[in-house]
């Protein structure tokens, strides 16, 4: 299916990327396993052009293919590439625009492996980085460099579900010249609408909400017509690839995005007010809360919000009283990732550099799955009551 003005988000997410006159009337695009691709004569494969036609396995398939349309029609992007993780997606997409001597600014509340790309690869390839407050707004302007390239934005930060002025953020930096990154993994293509923002690059991490059901690795970048064919000759050099089957799983999951994104948020709202009555947590960290620091930059620029959000105990809790809660969750497993139909916990520590968390207690990550919200609530007040046995 095509770009469509008139039609809702929740048809594209149904039928982009589908051609089933091209597979017999299939209605699912099948899986191509491929690495080598043959033309039948020596003028065709003088003329193979590998942005726009199948010529080579790790260049991507027609599953692929079907992929990157669907989720480029579903944000709005032009073009999407799909790649092996979401880290991926954010290491293609950052170094796609800087060389060596250049400057990038990065939100100081940005998923940790961002940072470690940083600290560790760019700066041995001569890039500088510069963290900053998430909660700058439009005041980023006073960060931006003549060398500056890229801003990257996460909205909201992870473990701290700060809410960036992405509009006056991407503002700022276009009127220096530099490319707006946004990890969307938590808003998704649906709830974050990030080309009307002002964005120039979307990433995700496509193994959380687009695939939805924990079992395959894979990210996605989404971007302007501008910004294609660079980020896609850097996706070419760096022998990016993603596979065939979790691309599969990909389309799989964001045919039912719309109506998990849904559940999802209805749960975690409840499990987040219900953990607001609990004398054991001071914060609840969810935008979706109208008592939340972020919540009117959230309710103007989100559609929605997804089941991931934090919380802060009544203080500092060591391993043994964490353990006397944890190791006993039933239905919230420990586990990385999140995004998936089963409901996770994790302790967490933010890393800062360009400014402080502070916090009298310790954090907690919840991902909220599809589970009844009734069973999620007996499972976390069991929970809440070991651990305040535990820590006396």
């Amino acid at each position: 299916m095509t770009k469509k003005d008139n039609v809702h988000l929740e048809t594209l997410l149904a039928s982009g990327g589908r051609h089933p006159e091209d597979n017999y009337g299939i209605v699912n695009p099948p899986v191509y396993h491929a690495s080598t691709v043959t033309s039948p004569t020596l003028a065709e494969w003088r003329a193979r052009d590998f942005t726009k036609h199948i010529t080579y396995g790790r260049m991507g398939t027609p599953t692929q293919k079907s992929l990157e349309e669907a989720v480029a029609l579903v944000e709005g992007g032009d073009h999407a590439i799909a790649v092996s993780s979401g880290l991926a997606s954010i290491t293609t997409a950052i170094s796609a625009f800087v060389e060596s001597g250049d400057h990038i600014l990065v939100s100081d509340s940005a998923y940790f492996p961002t940072r470690n790309f940083c600290n560790n690869v760019m700066a041995k390839y001569g890039v500088e980085t510069t963290y900053y407050d998430p909660l700058i707004g439009g005041g980023i302007s006073e960060l931006l460099q003549d060398n500056t390239k890229v801003v990257l934005t996460e909205a909201p930060g992870s473990q701290t579900f700060e809410v960036q002025d992405i509009p006056a953020i991407s503002a700022a930096a276009h009127a220096r010249g530099a490319v707006v990154i946004n990890d969307n993994t938590w808003g998704t293509p649906l709830y974050f609408r990030s080309f009307e923002k002002g964005v120039d690059v979307s990433v995700h991490a496509a193994t959380k909400y687009i695939v939805g059901h924990s079992d395959a690795m894979l990210g996605i970048i989404v971007t302007t017509e501008e910004h294609y064919e660079k980020i896609l000759m850097n996706f070419r050099y760096w022998g990016q690839h993603a596979a065939p089957d979790d691309c599969y799983l990909g389309l799989r999951g964001l045919r039912t995005m719309g109506v998990r994104l849904r559940q999802h948020q209805e749960n975690a709202l409840t499990m987040a007010n219900w953990l607001k009555t609990r004398p054991e947590v001071t914060r609840v960290l969810f935008p979706a809360l109208p008592d939340d620091p972020g919540h009117e930059l959230w309710k103007r620029d989100f559609e929605g919000a997804c089941g991931l959000f934090g919380l802060t105990l009544d203080k500092h809790h060591d391993d043994t009283a964490l353990g006397a809660m944890l190791d006993g969750m039933e239905l919230f497993a420990m586990g990385a990732s999140w995004g998936g139909y089963e409901s996770l916990i994790l302790p967490g520590k933010p890393i800062r550099t360009a400014t402080t968390w502070e916090s009298t207690g310790t954090l907690l990550r919840l991902h909220v799955g599809l589970e009844h919200p009734d069973d999620l609530i007996a499972d976390l007040e069991a929970g809440l009551d070991r651990l305040a046995a535990a820590a006396g």
